[in-house]
C-alpha cells in the first residue's frame, strides 16, 4: 500500500478518471473499484475521498443524485459538462507529473 501523501495528491485524477468510464458511482463503489484496479495497492479512506468529492462538487465539476434504496439513501456522483472537460486537463497533467518524476528518479547518465 502507498502512502497517504502519495495517494491525495493523486486522488482527484483517480475519481475523475472512474467517474468518466462509469458514468456515476457512489463513494463506497469508488473506494473499492480503485482498490480492485490496483490489487489493494491504493486504498481510498473515507477521510480522503469525502472532502475530494464534496471540493469537486462545490467547484461544479461533479454533482450529485440520491437514490433511494428501501430505507437507505445512497449518494450517487456523476461529472458535469465543465467536469468532462476537467478530466482531460487532469489526466493530462498527472501524466506529464509522473514523466517528469522519471527525469528525477532514473536520471539518464552523461555519456563522456
Amino acid at each position: 500500500m502507498y502512502s497517504k501523501d502519495l495517494i491525495k495528491g493523486t486522488l482527484q485524477p483517480i475519481i475523475l478518471k472512474l467517474l468518466e468510464e462509469n458514468n456515476k458511482m457512489y463513494g463506497y463503489e469508488i473506494t473499492q473499484r480503485v482498490k480492485e484496479l490496483t490489487n489493494g495497492k491504493i486504498e481510498i479512506t473515507e477521510g480522503a475521498l469525502y472532502p475530494m468529492l464534496h471540493k469537486l462538487e462545490a467547484d461544479k465539476i461533479l454533482s450529485t443524485e440520491k437514490v433511494y434504496i428501501g430505507k437507505r439513501v445512497r449518494k450517487y456522483y456523476h461529472l458535469t459538462q465543465n467536469g468532462k472537460q476537467v478530466v482531460g486537463e487532469k489526466i493530462n497533467e498527472l501524466s506529464d507529473f509522473l514523466s517528469t518524476m522519471q527525469l528525477i528518479i532514473k536520471p539518464k547518465t552523461n555519456m563522456i
